[in-house]
C-alpha cells in the first residue's frame, strides 16, 4: 500500500513540475513616440529669397536624441521634421535603423545653406546617407518633399525654438 501511496505522490509532483514550467508568452509593446513641436523652421529659395516652406521640428541636440532621431515612429505630418544640431561642420552620415518612415535628409552647413540631399531614404535600411559636404545640421522630413518642395542646393533656412 505504501509504494503505491508513494507512487501517486512522485506522479502528481512530476506532474505540478511539468506544469508549472509552461512559458508565459511575453508580449513586448513598443512605446507609441509621437511629434513633440520644439520650434519652427522656414525653408527660403535662392533665386527669390521668399519664405519657401514653414514647417514644425522637433530638435535633436542631445546625444540621445541625435541617436534616436525618427526611430519607432510611426509617422510624421507633412508639415513637421527633426532638425539635428550638430557643434561642428563636418561631414556626417545617417542610416535608418529602426526608422519605420520613410524619409529626405537634408544637409545644411554653418551658413544655413543647403549643401546635399538624400532622397527617399528606406525604413529600416542600415546603408550610409553620406552627407558629401561638411554640414551643421540635418534636416529629416518625409520622402518625397524636397521635391514637392521644389528645394535645391543653395537654398537656405532659419528656425527659431
Amino acid at each position: 500500500m505504501s509504494f503505491k501511496y508513494l507512487k501517486l505522490v512522485v506522479f502528481l509532483l512530476i506532474t505540478i513540475s511539468i506544469s508549472s514550467c509552461k512559458k508565459d508568452k511575453k508580449v513586448i509593446k513598443q512605446t507609441e513616440v509621437t511629434f513633440t513641436k520644439e520650434g519652427e523652421l522656414t525653408l527660403f529659395k535662392t533665386t527669390t529669397d521668399s519664405t519657401k516652406v514653414l514647417i514644425d521640428i522637433e530638435i535633436a541636440d542631445t546625444d540621445y536624441d541625435i541617436q534616436t532621431g525618427l526611430m519607432y515612429r510611426n509617422s510624421m505630418e507633412g508639415n513637421q521634421g527633426m532638425l539635428f544640431v550638430f557643434d561642428d561642420v563636418t561631414e556626417r552620415s545617417f542610416y535608418m535603423k529602426n526608422t519605420k518612415i520613410p524619409l529626405d535628409l537634408i544637409f545644411i552647413d554653418g551658413n544655413n545653406t543647403i549643401v546635399s540631399f538624400q532622397k527617399n531614404a528606406k525604413p529600416f535600411d542600415e546603408s550610409s546617407l553620406p552627407s558629401n559636404a561638411p554640414a551643421k545640421y540635418v534636416l529629416e522630413i518625409n520622402a518625397g518633399l524636397v521635391d514637392t518642395w521644389k528645394l535645391s542646393v543653395g537654398d537656405s533656412m532659419s528656425f527659431v525654438d
